[in-house]
């Protein structure tokens, strides 16, 4: 499954991301997490002190290695340099898998160690640079991120789990629609809930599936205030938590600890998007993949390139999980 958190700055997406992957890791299920968010604080929410953080490699710094990676034997792809974003595989690609070792994992994937021998893989985006400040989008960053969800393909009782950057800026690519599950988190507020309807609306017509995840619920007003405003979206609240609030002081309890209520409302996340499993329509993913690959093509991508990005489209490739026991290109 690919799962993505969303919500406005504040709304706890990245805590309420951290505590998925930890539910996830706790059932020794293969996690993949990624900080795709401008404040990279995810790491740090899965317990690694400011020295490690700070240490995590960018995979936006990286993205030479990933393109030539991922490029392998494709034909329609000349160079990396003619790779962008959106760029989708096609026949020689190389593809990723969850569980596997390649150079991306190597370069970019660092393992967090959690409770009881339990861990996960953590990627991150990379923050701005010096070099950024004033003259770099952050979307030029989570470009890596939509690259390798591009050519990753996974299976059964895999997780990837992404904390998106914040507010309705995940649309400025095609990432959104790169998800089996979305939860957007939401406090019971009128601007805790705006940004449920941006998603709503601009996630209209690309069969995202949507499931809103109350934050900071305190009582009987606020869970009457968010069924009032997202209606049968509403999949389940959280409230206050003397374990998260550990956490953020960086001394977090053992994970068996988090109170019953919210470990319950984390079962209720993962049964919603283990649901989704088989409604996954790899052909609607693909043509998604390609439809904002000439978007992007048309609009800056084959002038920055000197080339037709177009050519790149396999007309006959389809991603899909027969794909898995597939051999890869040298």
């Amino acid at each position: 499954m690919k799962i993505a958190f969303v919500g406005k700055g504040g709304s706890g997406k990245t805590t309420l991301s951290s505590l998925f992957i930890r539910h996830l890791a706790a059932d020794r299920l293969p996690v993949m997490a990624v900080d795709a968010d401008i404040n990279q604080h995810l790491g740090a929410a899965l317990g690694l002190d400011e020295v490690e953080t700070a240490a995590l490699p960018a995979m936006g710094a990286r993205l030479p290695l990933i393109k030539e990676y991922l490029r392998g034997s494709n034909p329609r792809i000349t160079s990396a340099e003619t790779m962008i974003k959106t760029t989708p595989p096609g026949e020689g690609s190389r593809l990723l898998r969850v569980r596997e070792d390649n150079p991306v994992y190597e370069a970019c994937a660092r393992t967090v160690p959690l409770d009881d021998d339990a861990s996960v893989q953590l990627m991150v985006t990379g923050p701005f640079t010096d070099a950024d400040l004033g003259v770099a989008c952050y979307h030029s960053k989570v470009g890596a991120v939509e690259l390798c969800l591009n050519h990753l393909v996974d299976g059964p009782g895999e997780y990837v789990v992404v904390d998106m950057t914040a507010g309705s800026d995940s649309f400025a690519s095609g990432m959104f629609t790169r998800f089996d599950m979305t939860f957007l988190i939401a406090e019971p507020t009128r601007k805790g809930v705006s940004v449920y309807r941006q998603y709503k609306e601009y996630a209209r017509d690309f069969g995202v599936c949507l499931r809103v995840v109350g934050n900071k619920v305190q009582g009987q007003d606020d869970l009457d205030f968010l069924r009032d405003e997202v209606g049968d979206d509403l999949l389940t609240t959280v409230g206050h938590s003397d374990w998260v609030r550990a956490m953020e002081k960086g001394r977090p309890p053992r994970f068996e600890l988090l109170e019953e209520v919210n470990r319950q409302a984390l079962r209720t996340l993962r049964a919603a998007a283990d649901d989704t499993y088989e409604r996954r329509d790899w052909r609607r993913y693909t043509r998604q993949m390609v439809h904002f690959h000439l978007k992007n093509a048309e609009s800056w991508g084959n002038e920055r390139t000197g080339a037709d990005l177009a050519a790149q489209v396999d007309p006959a490739f389809v991603l899909d999980e027969q794909l898995i026991a597939s051999p890869q290109p040298a």
